[in-house]
């Protein structure tokens, strides 16, 4: 993940040379993959959670984005605080503060109770994981050593997605929903207490705190985000989603002016002058957007509709993570052969398709028939994209902006991700409602007397007329999708400017994928 300042070319200090190195590692990457893996490890548990908080298909969308606008929006931020203050102390206040907020999580005994823990969450991942990365500098010499060091964390860092599908599937399965936060607690609890034993700690850097436009940045996003919810569940001219787009609006402006005046920017604005960098972080706002649309809603549709366990719904998402993985080693492997357009306009239209051909799911979708081609064709064109996208965010960028234009990518991935989801959502639920009406004539003439009585706008999970509107409401929240990733071809064709040789072998260790 990002680092707000360039990794420490010097040894690591004498403090932790005579420990074992492969233990601090340890202690480092399963920080790591503990953050990486909470993004999609609740995914899983969304339906139970749904039953058991009183969710609506509307507002379960904030289960996801309270954890990534916290994340995203304060990763930059949490970086900086960790260079002046001590990356191993901050690391170690991040995790207990990320299992604090587990722990809340696990017992939340309402909506709101739980929403406030995901924050939680979110802030404590956004102290810890740029910390985590910029450690391994901290405690591994230059060279071979270290280079194998961030092999380790980005082999963590890329499967975390796919071991949170399986495990949060287990946990939900065999236990309850709860325990997909009730994991991270010992877990935390045993970093906190080896980090001291086995992480050296940093030298403190001299600078200051970008806290107005972390606030900024932040709160104008939670605006932006709740203003779709609030509309998808009250309608466009609702006032308070009004007047949540404008608030958000104008913080998003204030944002820029804080940057341009501050002298120690969290996002140096210049970094977007590169034509090249801005085309990679419009394809990765608009793309982060459709994948977490897939990981939300085809997690639902596999256990409301298909009728899959928590397991078997993890299971069904090993293909996309293949497939990513595999794309991804070829871009890697023949980038320098072709260039970085090739595969991220090529990508592109993968993903276009996949999202083209989800719009196509029916009631009566089986996994084979309407989720497993379109997610695989989805994954293989995120697979190309990721690794030239990485490298352009920060090719050309000088040594002390390097951690910063890397943690520019990933917020960008997080906060795409959460204002795409809303976005979606808004979509998803004015179709759902308007499937409701064309559906209604027959759920009168054919439900239960208990079904009739107990009808409020939703028809009864997991009814016929339930799974009609639910992929009616998800057929045409992809088609939102679809034009985002054509957004996204139109950047790498257009913005992109990048040729073969252009770019380095290799990217930042630690991206999130």
């Amino acid at each position: 993940m990002a680092v707000s300042e360039t990794l420490s070319k010097s040894a690591p200090p004498e403090v932790g040379q005579g420990r074992s190195k492969g233990l601090a590692l340890t202690v480092i990457a399963a920080t790591q993959l503990m953050v990486v893996l909470d993004a999609t490890i609740v995914n899983i548990a969304l339906p139970h959670i749904k039953t058991a908080l009183g969710f609506s298909d509307t507002s379960l969308s904030w289960v996801i984005n309270a954890y990534t606008l916290a994340f995203g929006g304060l990763l930059l931020l949490g970086g900086r605080i960790g260079d002046i203050l001590g990356r191993r102390r901050v690391f170690v206040v991040g995790v207990l503060l990320f299992g604090l907020a587990s722990l809340i999580g696990g017992i939340a005994q309402d909506a709101g109770m739980l929403l406030a823990a995901r924050g939680l969450q979110g802030i404590g991942g956004a102290i810890c994981s740029p910390t985590a990365f910029a450690l391994i500098a901290t405690n591994f010499q230059e060279g071979p050593e270290r280079n194998r060091a961030f092999g380790v964390f980005s082999a963590v860092a890329g499967s975390g997605a796919a071991i949170g599908l399986l495990a949060g599937g287990a946990l939900t399965e065999y236990l309850n929903w709860r325990w997909v936060f009730f994991v991270n607690v010992p877990i935390a609890v045993l970093i906190a207490v080896a980090a001291p034993r086995f992480i050296s700690e940093s030298e403190r850097q001299e600078g200051r705190f970008d806290v107005p436009g972390a606030l900024a940045s932040t709160l104008g996003l939670v605006g932006l985000v709740y203003g779709f919810i609030r509309a998808a569940s009250d309608g466009w001219s609702d006032s308070v989603a009004l007047a949540s787009f404008a608030i958000g609006a104008l913080l998003i402006v204030a944002f820029v002016v804080i940057e341009r005046r501050t002298a120690q920017p969290i996002t140096p604005l210049h970094l977007f002058r590169n034509r090249n960098r801005t085309g990679g972080l419009i394809m990765m706002l608009c793309l982060a957007a459709a994948m977490f649309g897939i990981f939300f809603y085809i997690t639902i549709f596999a256990q409301t509709v298909i009728g899959y366990s928590p397991l078997k719904a993890g299971v069904a998402f090993l293909p996309i993570s293949v497939a990513i993985i595999v794309a991804a080693q070829l871009a890697s492997a023949f980038q320098a052969r072709y260039g970085p357009k090739v595969f991220m306009a090529g990508g592109a239209v993968l993903v276009a398709l996949g999202l083209i051909w989800l719009t196509q799911l029916k009631a009566d979708s089986s996994y084979l028939s309407g989720v497993l081609g379109p997610t695989v064709v989805f994954g293989f064109g995120m697979g190309l994209i990721f690794v030239p996208v990485m490298l352009l965010s920060v090719a050309g960028v000088s040594d002390h902006e390097t951690g910063a234009a890397s943690g520019l990518l990933n917020s960008t991935q997080q906060i795409g991700g959460a204002l795409g989801l809303s976005i979606l959502t808004t979509v998803f639920s004015t179709a759902a409602k308007d499937e409701v009406k064309t559906q209604l004539p027959d759920f009168q003439a054919h439900a239960t007397p208990a079904q009739l009585a107990s009808f409020k706008g939703e028809f009864p999970l997991g009814s016929p007329w339930y799974s009609q509107v639910l992929a009616h409401g998800i057929g045409q929240a992809f088609i939102v999708g679809a034009v985002l990733a054509v957004v996204a071809l139109l950047a790498a064709v257009f913005v992109v400017k990048a040729k073969a040789g252009d770019l380095p072998a290799e990217g930042p260790a630690g991206m999130a994928i």
